[in-house]
């Protein structure tokens, strides 16, 4: 792939990693902000300005508006849109804060980067939960395991709507793509954690693991599983899939764990300084009491996700795009020193 490429979303915590690997292997880039004067002053940002000089520029770009990315495109060879907002409790407006972003945000990317002419490849950062939306989904199909054929039919604005605002908008890049000369890759990752090159700590991956450490869930945590992944590994699959002969979607994940596994490996890795980390499930009755407390978790989800393990099938990706994944013991344990050093934990 040459340059320069259009990043999305590079101040988040997937996309900051994905601007590091692209500067790193040499890439032009070129990142969009709804205030580039304010982003350009971010803490995280200026050391990867000195040092990249004109290989980093940042433009404009606001997903909700039209023709706002018609700017950055010209004379782009690739687009990365890995822009799109993560919520997933709290939520008052599903439809303005999540599922209008996402697909709206999506179409208006990808036809600024058509009208450009020059884009050769569009590699869109999707999700597991534009594949499936509960754990229970499993029982609609004959496979035993999630893998790219699947699609997510049983979230909508009311349940689950995070999880339907990915797949609204996966399928408006698909619908986009269809007939086009250039290409499409989704990378589809399921619950990611590492650590973060940005100044912020409210992502939901990592607040998930500074509560464990920090005693949210000393009593217990939920029987409920995740297809975890590093965000380093996902930032280059992103990268890999502009460069490699690749199409299609990429099922994202290494490793299933329910939350007690997770903070069994917190206790390995940390155990001696954070005695709160969690050592037993909760109880279902007493989940269902605390679950929409302790994590945003409604009944309905609990329904049809606790104590159902969660597995995919991620031979794609490992074949296509050549990837090799970090053990989980390996992530946390960066992310926990992160953590610490500065001061979340």
């Amino acid at each position: 792939m040459k340059s320069p490429v259009v990043l999305t979303g590079a101040t988040g915590y997937l996309g900051s990693q994905i601007l590091n690997e692209l500067l790193t292997d040499g890439y032009e880039v070129r990142i969009t902000s709804r205030n580039p004067k304010k982003t350009q002053g971010e803490g995280w940002l200026k050391p990867l300005m000195k040092k990249y000089n004109d290989q980093l520029k940042i433009f404009k770009g606001d997903l909700m508006e039209d023709g706002s990315f018609d700017e950055v495109m010209k004379g782009a060879k690739g687009l990365i849109h890995s822009a799109s907002p993560f919520r997933i409790d709290g939520i008052k407006d599903p439809v303005k804060e999540l599922i209008d972003p996402a697909k709206k945000g999506t179409r208006n990317v990808i036809q600024s980067a058509e009208k450009a002419g020059t884009i050769e490849k569009i590699v869109v950062t999707s999700s597991l939960a534009a594949i499936y939306g509960d754990a229970i989904d499993i029982k609609e199909h004959e496979e035993s395991v999630f893998s790219e054929k699947h699609w997510n039919t049983t979230s909508s604005e009311k349940h689950m709507p995070y999880s339907y605002s990915k797949t609204v908008a996966e399928k408006e890049a698909w619908r986009l793509a269809d007939g086009k000369n250039w290409k499409l890759v989704t990378i589809n990752p399921g619950f990611i954690v590492g650590p973060t090159m940005t100044d912020r700590s409210d992502s939901t991956s990592i607040q998930t693991i500074a509560n464990m450490l920090n005693g949210k869930f000393k009593s217990g945590v939920p029987d409920i599983y995740f297809a975890m992944v590093d965000v380093r590994d996902v930032a280059k699959a992103h990268v890999k899939a502009l460069e490699m002969d690749s199409e299609g979607r990429h099922v994202c994940a290494n490793e299933t764990k329910n939350l007690l596994e997770i903070a069994e490996l917190l206790n390995d890795i940390a155990g001696d300084k954070y005695k709160k980390i969690p050592k037993r499930k909760l109880p279902k009755f007493l989940t269902y009491i605390f679950g929409p407390l302790l994590a945003g978790f409604t009944w309905s989800y609990l329904n049809k996700n606790l104590g159902i393990p969660v597995y995919f099938n991620n031979s794609k990706i490992k074949s296509s795009l050549d990837m090799t994944f970090r053990p989980l013991k390996e992530t946390l344990s960066d992310q926990v020193e992160q953590l610490k050093s500065d001061g979340i934990v």
